[in-house]
């Protein structure tokens, strides 16, 4: 294929992205800021944050990657022109299915407030973690059902919505931070407890702007409507939700637990190490972010295009978001490998936590292929509904590739922090390798049958 022949398939995935793309970075932003404001005030709250979300997130993820499997199922319906009660059927069914997963969430997440201890962090740091961890866990409800209503409208084709509300309220969290971890406005210095009352009320509002968008607007207000359905009808509902999403879940878990594992490990060499690997995972996360919100285009137009039954125009749409990650991540490795040396001083004037940073940015740059090709290989797959697959190469690649080979070069090699970079660029290029492979083979399959 030419380039000129991409080109109205780069524009209509761009379109697409680009909304969720500012959503996703302005997500990550927030995070960014949180562990610089953070960082600035302590590098004991610095590791404290860093290893409460790691924990929070390695389960919470699970429901995230859950409620994704709402876009493709939305999507392929959008794409087939089917009636509109079949996606007024799966929002009711989303709003059971996310109730469940926040009840769920919650007792999981809240049974290990009194155990942080037994992770091995030192005693300051687990200090500094408690009311922090304890904010997050308290934002589970809000911030599940925002990730509903985003994915839900996702679905429809619409990212607009989910960009103006993420960017206000990561702008709000920032601002919130400011007043509660340094002391301003009248409240005493909280340091990291102030980032997590911040994040839970900037959270607590994401739902209820979407809840007031969709009501005001005439076309989706129709699905909001209630359904007098039996009950076995939203039981089926509710299973053919879990069916797609809990794979989705799966793979992301194991992904989230890799890197979170990684986090403990190191910490068990240092908290400047500690502090350093969240640096460097925080600047990975904004192209780990900007490659997400290609992949969540790829999903709606994969899933229209499938509806519509064009084959053509799947291989098309997949590939022009190949091409555009793979663009945008080259930007990405050379802007990192080439700051390296600046970023960390962003973050803290600890030197020694400056100096470790500063090589694990080096290897966060190395691995930029490898995660935004898998990042966007498994999205391929999600717009295909093709979910268990994945998960599959998902345990073989993070849990049996990347994390023994961190191990190895971590302690054994005692390479430090950069053993556990090195093992995530392992793992990560295999998964790339497998989710494009089996996209590959599915699309011939279909395109046979």
């Amino acid at each position: 294929m030419r380039f000129k022949d991409y080109l109205p398939y780069y524009k209509r995935n761009l379109k697409v992205a680009f909304p969720v793309m500012l959503t996703q970075l302005g997500a990550c932003l927030a995070g960014l800021f949180d562990s610089i404001m953070v960082g600035h005030y302590a590098t004991a709250d610095l590791a404290a944050v860093s290893f409460s979300n790691a924990i929070f997130f390695t389960i919470m993820v699970f429901s995230m990657g859950a409620l994704m499997g709402v876009t493709p199922l939305v999507g392929f319906e959008v794409g087939a022109q089917s009636d509109k009660k079949n996606i007024q059927h799966l929002y009711h069914s989303g709003l059971l299915f996310t109730c469940l997963l926040v009840v769920a969430m919650a007792l999981l997440l809240g049974a290990c407030l009194p155990f942080l201890h037994l992770f091995g962090q030192e005693p300051v740091v687990i200090e500094a973690a408690r009311p922090y961890y304890a904010c997050i866990v308290l934002s589970i409800i809000p911030f599940l059902f925002y990730c509903l209503f985003k994915q839900f409208l996702e679905g429809l084709g619409n990212t607009v919505v989910a960009m103006v509300i993420s960017i206000a309220m990561n702008l709000l969290n920032i601002v919130l931070n400011w007043i509660f971890i340094f002391g301003h406005c009248g409240f005493e210095p909280m340091g990291a407890k102030g980032a997590g009352i911040a994040t839970l009320i900037s959270r607590l509002l994401m739902p209820i702007c979407f809840a007031i968008v969709l009501l005001r607007h005439h076309e989706w207000k129709q699905y909001l409507q209630p359904m007098h359905e039996h009950w076995k009808q939203r039981w089926n509902g509710i299973k053919k939700l879990w069916v797609t999403g809990y794979p989705i879940g799966c793979q992301t878990m194991l992904e989230t637990v890799t890197f979170t594992l990684s986090f403990i490990f190191i910490g068990w060499l240092n908290k400047e190490s500690l502090a350093a690997h969240q640096i460097a995972n925080q600047i990975a996360d904004v192209t780990f972010m900007l490659a997400m919100g290609i992949g969540a285009a790829t999903t709606i137009r994969v899933s229209h295009q499938l509806g519509k039954g064009d084959l053509v125009a799947v291989r098309m749409a997949s590939n022009a978001s190949i091409h555009l990650v793979l663009l945008m991540n080259t930007i990405g490795a050379l802007l990192m490998i080439s700051l390296r040396t600046y970023i960390p001083r962003l973050f803290t004037e600890d030197p020694l936590v400056i100096d470790i940073a500063q090589n694990l940015i080096l290897f966060a740059g190395l691995f930029q292929y490898a995660d935004g090709l898998q990042t966007v290989g498994a999205a391929m797959l999600r717009g295909l509904t093709d979910v268990k697959r994945p998960m599959v190469y998902a345990f073989i690649a993070y849990i049996l590739v990347a994390l023994p080979i961190g191990l190895l070069c971590t302690f054994t090699f005692h390479w430090g922090a950069k053993g556990m970079w090195l093992g995530f660029i392992f793992g990560l290029s295999l998964a790339a390798i497998f989710f494009h492979t089996r996209f590959r083979q599915l699309l011939q399959h279909l395109q046979k049958s």
